[in-house]
Formats: structure tokens, C-alpha cells, sequence
């Protein structure tokens, strides 16, 4: 079965970057975004099994996506992927539903893993 990532950076390289690392891995990018009023709308445009979403973004940060994309969508697997993390950041994350955290000190192979362990949680 496939699964259908949205990928959300606002550095277009790193984004660029992740779709093509995951799609190694055998995830499919169901599509991308710049900022997190973007992830929202294209949350609901392309169904994703997972959202990948980085933190420090304009106009809507990833934490307030998060909650507005799981306020529409109570079930959908969000996975916070940033430098920023810290026990406040965590927190706020843990309180919106948000799947999983995964530094990107961690790289991306941590994240493949994180995706992977959802996988699991869908029933793949």
C-alpha cells in the first residue's frame, strides 16, 4: 500500500530534499508546502496519510498548522520535523495530538523511521 506524505518547509532545498529522501525510502509525495496556511489548505486538496511539517515557518508556524489541520481532521498523522525542539515546543505538540517529534539533528534516516512506525499505526 502506498503511503502519501505532505512534506512542509519553507526553504524550498530542504523540502526539495525530503521528498526525494523519502520517496528513496518508498514514500510517495502527495505534495508539498511552503508555510503552514499552505499545509492546511493543501491538507485538505490531497488527503496525506502523514504530515510532515517543519516548525519555524512564516505566516503560520507548524505548531498552529498542526492544530488546525487536527482541528478538521482528528486523526491525521502529523510528525513535527525541526531543529527547534525543546520541552515547550514538545508540550504544545504532545496537546495538539501531534504523532511524533524527530529532530533534524536526528536526520532524515530518523524520520524515515518515525514514518515508517506510523505506517505501522495505519495498519500498512
Amino acid at each position: 500500500m502506498t503511503v502519501r506524505l505532505l512534506v512542509v518547509d519553507d526553504t524550498l532545498h530542504v523540502r526539495q530534499m525530503l521528498v526525494d529522501i523519502l520517496d528513496l525510502h518508498g514514500f510517495e509525495g502527495g505534495g508539498e508546502a511552503g508555510d503552514g496556511e499552505e499545509a492546511v489548505a493543501r491538507t485538505a486538496e490531497t488527503d496525506p496519510d502523514i504530515v510532515v511539517m517543519d516548525l519555524k515557518m512564516p505566516r503560520t508556524d507548524g505548531l498552529e498548522a498542526a492544530r488546525q489541520i487536527r482541528s478538521h481532521r482528528g486523526d491525521q498523522k502529523v510528525i513535527l520535523y525541526s531543529a527547534y525542539l525543546d520541552d515547550d515546543v514538545l508540550r504544545q505538540a504532545e496537546e495538539i495530538g501531534v504523532s511524533v517529534c524527530v529532530s533534524k539533528g536526528q536526520g532524515v534516516e530518523a524520520l524515515a523511521r518515525e514514518i515508517s512506525a506510523l505506517v505501522m499505526d495505519l495498519g500498512r
